[in-house]
């Protein structure tokens, strides 16, 4: 009764900080009988499904501790973690077989430079260099956009309106820090010197989840509706916003880039399409993927004009000819089931990660070569978490995160070395 007891009291604190926490839904994946059971129920599932758990690699119990304290401060009430933990490392032991990555070793060295958060849970995520090398990023679950020094490792968080829940973070051509809703149906705009939010609303009830969002050199923004099946436009002069559905039912649009010619190009997470968009007229071309079953999270453009893209759904990564339409892909090292998601193109290289395996491998694809390395994405000694959305900075370093372990990842390549 008394583990019980403090347990409930433990989700109530997180949930009041964490309002996100409420929306767990589809409890999958039941947990094995045990002591701490419950404690685990009441207090890690008022934040996550449990197949967050029970689909995890399994850690040490003082990995789990580790994993666990970037989530929730449960030392105020010892028997509470004490039995969390135990339960954990006995239910979920390392088993470095479940899920695995296969890691391709290659020339490149990279270093990773992490900074935690400090809003426990907030699920960080989207980070995005301004012009004075300071990092902004939105904590999702926390609510918030935040800003980091990496010279000094200072940060600020900004709380944004109730229910905004940011689903990424963008910076327009002056600079300022936008925001996407995902759950109240918003585009918003931090003024940092004051705080204060300025809140576009969607004009269409049926438009609810504002998803990922871009600028063009106009400073016009443009943003996609996942499960709205939607893709709007934004003058933030007028406030005027215009949505159009995609044509292809259920095609869950997804990520978002600006061509250099200025058109739009945005992935289609429901169904194996790509869209060029008119940015004037919001006129739409198809490019039809070849392979049934593509899903495709997100998108970058390279400086020749190609389109590449991750082939989530059959775990590949691929390169789209605009001028001729045609596509050619390549089986990502760890499998069909290896789930591909966010992608940058730089430095020659296509990066991007496998988040359907553990760990979360960082991997390049040499354009030139046509070959690949990899690298487990650290979360402190663990290994744990999803990298969903990156950008490039002027250094020719990758902004990355890990949404399960509060980070943001600072990934600088640093030498080729002597060949093998």
């Amino acid at each position: 009764m008394r583990t019980l007891f403090t347990a409930s009291l433990m989700v109530a604190s997180i949930c009041a900080l964490t309002p996100f926490a409420t929306q767990a839904q589809g409890q999958q994946g039941a947990l094995p009988e045990g002591a701490g059971k419950s404690a685990v129920e009441a207090v890690c599932t008022g934040c996550h499904r449990t197949n967050e758990i029970t689909q995890s690699s399994g850690y040490t119990r003082d990995g789990w501790k580790e994993l666990t304290s970037t989530m929730i401060n449960l030392s105020p009430s010892p028997d509470t973690e004490n039995a969390i933990l135990d339960y954990l490392a006995q239910k979920f032991p390392p088993n470095y077989n479940k899920r695995a990555a296969k890691l391709v070793s290659g020339p490149l060295e990279v270093a990773f430079k992490e900074w935690v958060m400090p809003t426990l849970g907030q699920r960080s995520r989207d980070p995005i260099q301004a012009e004075d090398g300071t990092i902004w990023w939105v904590g999702q679950f926390g609510n918030l956009m935040g800003r980091l020094d990496p010279r000094t490792g200072e940060m600020k968080e900004y709380p944004l309106p109730p229910n905004a829940f940011p689903h990424t973070i963008e910076l327009d051509p002056n600079g300022n820090p936008w925001y996407t809703g995902n759950k109240n149906g918003s585009v918003g705009r931090l003024d940092p010197a004051t705080g204060k939010i300025t809140e576009y609303k969607m004009p269409d009830p049926n438009a609810k989840d504002p998803h990922t969002l871009v600028f063009n050199r106009e400073g016009i923004a443009f943003f996609t509706l996942q499960n709205s099946n939607m893709v709007g436009r934004l003058n933030p002069e007028t406030g005027d916003i215009k949505l159009i559905t995609s044509p292809v039912s259920d095609s869950k649009p997804y990520g978002i880039k600006v061509a250099a010619d200025g058109s739009i190009w945005w992935a289609c997470n429901g169904a194996p399409c790509l869209f060029k968009m008119d940015p004037a007229t919001m006129e739409l071309k198809e490019y039809k993927l070849p392979l049934g079953g593509t899903t495709v999270r997100r998108l970058d453009l390279a400086e020749d004009g190609m389109i590449w893209y991750v082939n989530s759904g059959k775990g590949r990564i691929g390169r789209l000819d605009p001028k001729t339409g045609q596509a050619t892909e390549w089986d990502s090292p760890s499998g069909p089931r290896s789930h591909p998601y966010a992608i940058v193109v730089m430095n020659g290289g296509v990066w991007y990660n496998e988040s359907g395996v553990r760990p979360d491998p960082l991997v390049r694809f040499d354009i030139k070569t046509e070959t690949f390395q990899s690298w487990p994405i650290p979360s402190g000694s663990i290994y744990a978490g999803i990298w969903r959305h990156g950008r490039a900075t002027r250094e020719g370093n990758l902004l990355i995160h890990q949404t399960s372990t509060n980070r943001i990842i600072q990934v600088m390549p640093k030498r080729q070395a002597a060949s093998r």
